[in-house]
């Protein structure tokens, strides 16, 4: 036993994913955003620009000089983990991991050249070893993925958004590749909620994490099986204006709402590609090379298209409608909002639609 009173080893066995791609436990979505992301003008100008200017080096020092680096001697716990988890997930080489002292919940994994791993104490304290695991590998998940690069130029311009906001039009490119980022990260974080499920191999440890970043330590008064129908309330219920307004509401945020991840991560949990990966099917890191790009595209608009037809949320079920020519979308939102109806359907008589040409409204 160590000092603090806990093994020195992983509280159980646990499967190994021997060179595993991080294409294994991707999400779909993942992949879709961070492609429309490299597309937006300017990102790949601003980018190569920021990959040669950030203080990365800075940023390694700031930790190590006003954080606790996790190692056998502090946080050994951690530390354990952290190896463990690197080791289940086959990461080469294990990035430096810090304790930083903030009341507010919360993990990041950031770095260009290399990742760092930071976790606050708010978060140490609220979680349990095995919560904390799914932690840990969500964070180890990002480091595989090579999530931290664009993490880290997210950081630095939304802190570079507020600078130049005075300066006219200065900030409209910068911002409209702050919410790009941020549009990409959110769903980065499915991934890494996958990720960590890999390495906890505990379902149910991670919900409850997920339900106390949610509801606190009050543990005792939360349920997994209400908090999931949280979320499906979330999906289902209100009419067009609280689609518009779910948007709005996740705009701003890093981070997916924590009913729809938690609902998300059990879905992918009983699917079969969960299953394939713990037997030990799964894509290697070997094979990234000869990944075709137009499968992972497809692969993305299958997942989209199914989203999409399985959807209660109103708005998707409009886009679903138009996409099966139920009629044109200026015409379905004046009907839905305003009651109106028989309105012009913006196709003629043979199912072709009018004008021809693309619209411009």
């Amino acid at each position: 036993m160590t000092e603090t009173g806990r093994e020195n080893v992983p509280s159980r066995t646990r499967r190994r994913f021997p060179g595993i791609s991080s294409r294994a436990y991707e999400h779909p979505a993942d992949r879709s955003a961070l492609v429309a992301l490299r597309k937006l003008s300017g990102f790949d100008t601003v980018f190569k620009a920021l990959s040669g200017l950030l203080p990365e080096r800075s940023l390694r020092l700031l930790y190590l000089s006003d954080s606790v680096r996790v190692s056998d001697a502090q946080f050994a716990h951690l530390h354990d983990m952290h190896r463990d988890a690197c080791y289940i997930l086959d990461l080469e080489k294990v990035p430096s991991m810090y304790v930083t002292q903030d009341p507010k919940p919360n993990a990041m994994c950031i770095g260009l050249d290399e990742p760092i791993i930071v976790v606050t104490t708010g978060l140490v304290e609220l979680l349990d070893e095995e919560e904390m695991r799914a932690v840990v590998g969500h964070e180890v998940g990002h480091a595989l993925s090579g999530h931290s690069v664009y993490r880290t130029v997210l950081l630095f311009l939304t802190n570079l958004a507020l600078k130049v906001a005075w300066i006219p039009l200065g900030n409209v490119t910068v911002m409209a590749i702050v919410t790009a980022l941020r549009e990409w990260f959110r769903k980065s974080e499915l991934s890494a909620d996958r990720a960590g499920l890999l390495v906890g191999q505990d379902l149910q440890a991670s919900m409850r994490g997920l339900m106390k970043l949610a509801g606190g330590h009050h543990l005792h008064e939360m349920n997994v099986d209400a908090f999931l129908a949280q979320a499906e309330e979330y999906e289902e219920s209100g009419d067009l204006r609280d689609s518009v307004l779910k948007i709005l509401n996740v705009l701003p945020r890093t981070h997916p709402f924590t009913t729809v991840r938690a609902a998300e991560l059990k879905k992918w949990a009983e699917s079969r590609d969960f299953q394939r990966i713990m037997d030990g099917h799964y894509p290697r890191r070997s094979e990234d090379k000869d990944t075709s790009v137009t499968d992972s595209f497809r692969e993305s608009a299958g997942h989209y298209a199914q989203t999409v037809r399985g959807s209660k949320d109103p708005l998707m079920k409009l886009v679903g409608d138009i996409a099966g020519g139920a009629g044109d979308l200026g015409g379905k939102l004046f009907e839905k909002f305003s009651g109106a109806a028989g309105g012009r359907s913006g196709r003629d008589g043979d199912g072709r639609e009018d004008g021809g040409g693309k619209g411009t409204a």
